[in-house]
């Protein structure tokens, strides 16, 4: 169940016709009756990167913690590939790799000997091979030349790429990835949107739960969007701000004219930051050489002028009337 009012765009199923994770009125309320997850009906496309998006607080990680059987839903079902879940754990959480609310580690072991322990934890992991794994995993993440140092000693980010070599120890169908770049600087953000292209390119299916619009943007070909436990709308990210209407935006070293103009002819939510005015575009019947020239008419020097295509942040702020963080 959807909120009333929610939107699914693009009513096609995905090309593999088959969705890897999939729920249906999904809820979670803890003791004393706080709504954490409010009637979730989901659906990942396999081979998809689908970005879980919200505000802090809107329900995402509750949704990831039922999904891996962490905790119970109070009402509703998930399937993750194609099993229910919490009750088919046994089979699915072996194909799953997971980084949630930040790894658990061992502070007192190095990096290498951490991965050493959870591979070894790992009833279906080939010791033999293990090694071998360990290091390719650290290599994958960039810890390669600090896997001899103690846990304790890395940092938020190091730790965060330590979780998601974990993860990667063994080829996965499905990785789930609770804001992955949590406490990583942009270069370490940009290595793990590549990581996660390349995953994505071999087959695994990538779930990545994130609060910043440009990351789901990014690296993402898919995307539903949470408001306070419910969701707001879900589809392929290009149809998503496509659905929204972009910014008319113009270029002038005359703003204070060019808005005034603008706005004598109707347009509205006008902003004017240095030599730049944006405002709503204008509907369909309006013409954008009439708005151009009557600026030029009107004195106003315009060194450019048009539409910029709608953002995931236009269709967020459309559909919900409240916005988060963009790029961190």
């Amino acid at each position: 169940m959807t909120e009333p009012g929610a939107v699914t765009v693009s009513e096609a199923e995905p090309r593999t016709g088959t969705a890897v994770i999939e729920t249906r009125g999904l809820t979670k309320r803890y003791r004393g009756g706080q709504l954490a997850v409010d009637g979730l009906d989901l659906s990942v496309p396999d081979g998809s990167v689908f970005g879980f998006l919200g505000p802090n607080g809107s329900g995402k990680t509750t949704t990831i913690r039922m999904l891996m059987g962490l905790i119970d839903p109070t009402s509703g079902t998930a399937r993750v590939l194609g099993h229910p879940m919490p009750g088919a754990g046994r089979t699915v959480l072996p194909q799953v790799g997971a980084l949630i609310e930040g790894p658990a580690l061992y502070g007192f072991l190095t990096g290498r000997d951490n991965l050493v322990r959870y591979d070894s934890a790992d009833p279906t992991a080939d010791p033999r091979t293990r090694r071998d794994r360990v290091e390719a995993a650290l290599d994958r993440v960039g810890l390669g030349a600090a896997a001899g140092k103690k846990a304790k000693a890395y940092s938020l980010g190091m730790k965060q790429r330590l979780g998601l070599a974990a993860a990667l120890l063994q080829p996965r169908r499905l990785l789930v990835l609770d804001e992955p770049t949590n406490g990583l600087d942009p270069q370490g953000m940009r290595e793990i949107r590549n990581l996660v292209r390349e995953l994505a390119a071999d087959g695994t299916t990538v779930f990545l739960s994130s609060h910043l619009l440009d990351e789901i943007e990014q690296v993402c070909t898919h995307a539903a969007v949470m408001a306070r436990g419910r969701l707001v709308i879900q589809g392929p990210v290009a149809d998503l701000a496509a659905g929204a209407r972009g910014r008319l935006a113009v270029t002038t070293p005359d703003p204070g004219d060019a808005a005034r103009i603008l706005k004598e002819l109707g347009v509205t939510g006008i902003t004017a930051d240095g030599d730049r005015v944006s405002a709503e575009a204008p509907p369909g019947d309006v013409e954008l050489a009439d708005l151009n020239g009557a600026l030029v008419r009107g004195g106003v020097r315009v060194r450019s002028f048009g539409v910029e295509r709608a953002s995931l942040e236009d269709a967020f702020v459309a559909l919900t009337g409240e916005g988060f963080d963009v790029a961190g």
